[in-house]
């Protein structure tokens, strides 16, 4: 399946969480976050740190969340990355999208071997869904 069938599968469900969002809005994990509220689309925090990012509460980890997300945002280091995944079969969630920085061979072929839709080594979604960095 290429970028954009993914990216589409990916983008044509609600609620999303991102997982690594970040109280910092100058750091990834909080851009994307950013990126889906400006996009006005349904989303979930995922930081065992914070008790909020941008207002909304946070979750400490994928089991916490009040309802089972369409898909999912990692923004964490690869070996963090892998955890989540096996989270992410263990609730059936079907999209997962690997931001750049967040991927490992394992995290990825674990996803694919539980058929999940698994978006990778390629775009980031900030770009696709035109983040505008606001004050």
């Amino acid at each position: 399946m290429v970028f954009e069938d993914r990216i589409e599968k990916f983008l044509a469900g609600s609620p999303h969480a991102v997982v690594g969002a970040s109280t910092d809005r100058a750091k990834y994990g909080n851009k994307v976050l950013r990126a889906y509220l400006q996009n006005k689309r349904e989303v979930y925090p995922v930081n065992p740190n914070a008790a909020a990012v941008e207002g909304l509460t946070a979750y400490p980890d994928l089991m916490a969340l009040p309802v089972v997300p369409h898909g999912i945002s990692i923004i964490t280091p690869p070996e963090v990355t892998e955890g989540i995944v096996v989270q992410a079969v263990e609730l059936g969630i079907e999209h997962i999208w690997m931001q750049p920085g967040a991927e490992s061979d394992e995290a990825v072929r674990r996803a694919e071997a539980a058929g999940i839709n698994v978006i990778h080594s390629g775009p980031c979604l900030l770009v696709v869904l035109g983040y505008r960095e606001t004050v």
